[in-house]
């Protein structure tokens, strides 16, 4: 959910909790209070990364970018969440030629825990990547082997094995 969408449902909630008060209906209006703490608990723990995520598989990245920018603390969002957010924000600081800065993503995004082998190993390969950009491949022979011990796809495996035949011809 967005921010100005969570601002309209908690104004629509405080109307009614402030109604249930009003006509006594004091366990509606526990209900509806709680319902007004789990969205300002999800804002800072969930934030807007699921729209976000949407918008990059759609390839959206202005939308992702801007859906990312409304989160003023990713320290504070939970694990599962803020890996997607520091993978989307290294992606998009790619697209835009900030490779230093895709890099801190990146490496924060490898050291939080992801569900699936392959999700962490598109964040291995672009670590690998973008040490190969930087001729640093010592660092590309390393994320690689991290990559290598994963369950990755098939198509992982042949960009990892790209990526080995780049690193061979420079060591």
């Amino acid at each position: 959910m967005t921010i100005r969408a969570r601002i309209a449902v908690i104004f629509i909630a405080t109307l009614f909790l402030g109604y249930g008060l009003y006509q006594g209906h004091y366990q509606t209006a526990v209900l509806i209070a709680g319902g007004i703490g789990y969205l300002i608990w999800s804002h800072f723990r969930e934030g807007s990364v699921f729209l976000a995520t949407q918008a990059f598989h759609r390839q959206d990245y202005e939308k992702t970018k801007n859906l990312l920018a409304e989160i003023k603390n990713p320290d504070a969002l939970r694990k599962g969440r803020r890996n997607f957010y520091e993978f989307m924000m290294g992606n998009i600081a790619l697209k835009e030629e900030r490779v230093d800065e895709a890099e801190y993503h990146f490496q924060l995004a490898s050291r939080l825990p992801w569900k699936k082998d392959n999700e962490k190993g598109m964040v291995m390969i672009n670590l690998a990547n973008i040490a190969l950009r930087k001729l640093d491949y010592e660092r590309a022979r390393a994320y690689t082997d991290v990559a290598n011990k994963l369950h990755l796809t098939a198509r992982q495996n042949s960009i990892i094995t790209k990526i080995e035949n780049e690193i061979s011809k420079h060591l």
